[in-house]
């Protein structure tokens, strides 16, 4: 009688398979790219290949002063994409921040030069920012009409108010104050002050959005709104706090154009913004209908645009085919997110 441990013989072993590699490679790719995200990888790989084409035909586009003027140049850009990316997972949309931006430039220099501090000119920018993003909240919350409608308004009043105060002309010198000086100019640690406060700015959001509460229930809100509500989160409360901290955003990127233009700009400088905005943000992977997007895509997609403006430059392309490239950009990556949702196309069947 033979008695069975349970062991299984030789011919019963299975010879082992050498896929360890393949399957270690596999899981390392498949890991690295959910780690990163499909659209930031893709904006990536876009960036790396622009980037090549343009440095191929002029080899000054490597250059470090060149690439510090791509970093300045898209500085005032990502601010403001950094504030609108808060709104748009919320379901948002802002059109009146080159309108808030313009506002807040002229303010901080007209009390710059009737007080002669830079930095009390600067507070009462910000103020007037929250304030700005506050009446579009309100009108949003409270008057219950659409954010595109409602900001498409105030970006017309905003930009009439500062057209009013300035009389549609530059205000005050900014250039010979020290604190404006530093803003425009300065160096820390090597890195030109005007992309560290956006490289600032972009992270403290970032912390905000990956890391906190008020961050996952800004994504679930934009996500599903109905059932936001029912889970007992305040909604009205995050509209009005994400508007809010938009004017704020908005006037630091006005301060920033008053301190690189050397004085407050009603609309040089910021007129025009909104498109590119909405451009980066929508181009960095955030969805229109809320709920998705991430400030590293955001960073991405600003920096994307400004290899792209500024190789159109150093080219000696028509300055008329970068809103054209701009344009087309847009309506892209917003195509590429219907196709992602599956969305039918508009009057023919599913």
């Amino acid at each position: 009688m033979t008695i069975s441990t349970g062991s299984p013989s030789p011919t019963q072993i299975a010879p082992p398979e050498d896929k360890s590699g393949a399957k270690s490679e596999l899981s390392f790719a498949s890991k690295f790219v959910a780690r990163v995200g499909a659209q930031n990888l893709s904006l990536i790989v876009a960036l790396i290949v622009l980037a090549a084409a343009i440095g191929s035909q002029n080899a000054n586009f490597f250059s470090l002063p060149n690439m510090q003027v791509i970093g300045e140049g898209v500085a005032i850009l990502g601010v403001l994409a950094v504030g609108q990316t808060v709104i748009m997972l919320l379901g948002g949309l802002d059109i009146s921040v080159g309108s808030q931006a313009g506002l807040a430039s002229v303010v901080s220099a007209m009390v710059f030069t009737s007080s002669g501090s830079a930095i009390f000119g600067m507070a009462v920018a910000i103020v007037v920012g929250a304030v700005a993003g506050l009446v579009n909240a309100l009108i949003i919350v409270y008057g219950r009409v659409n954010a595109v409608i409602a900001t498409l308004a105030t970006f017309a009043a905003y930009r009439g108010v500062v057209n009013l105060v300035s009389n549609g002309s530059a205000q005050g010198y900014t250039g010979g104050d020290d604190v404006f000086t530093f803003l425009s100019l300065g160096k820390v640690a090597g890195i030109p002050v005007l992309i560290l406060v956006f490289l600032v700015i972009a992270a403290l959001v970032y912390t905000m959005l990956t890391f906190t509460d008020i961050g996952r229930n800004i994504y679930a809100i934009g996500g599903n709104k109905v059932a936001a509500r029912l889970s007992g989160l305040r909604i009205n409360k995050y509209v009005i706090g994400a508007y809010m901290l938009m004017g704020v955003i908005a006037a630091i990127a006005g301060i920033l154009l008053t301190a690189r233009t050397g004085s407050g700009q009603p609309t040089s400088g910021s007129q025009g913004l909104e498109l590119q905005v909405i451009t980066a943000v929508a181009l960095g992977g955030c969805a229109l209908q809320g709920g998705k997007g991430s400030i590293i895509g955001t960073v991405l997609a600003v920096i994307l645009l400004g290899v792209l403006t500024n190789g159109l430059q150093i080219l000696g392309v028509n300055s008329f085919w970068q809103d054209i490239a701009q344009g087309t950009m847009l309506v892209i990556a917003v195509v590429i997110q219907q196709r992602r949702r599956g969305t039918r196309a508009v009057g023919l069947p599913d």
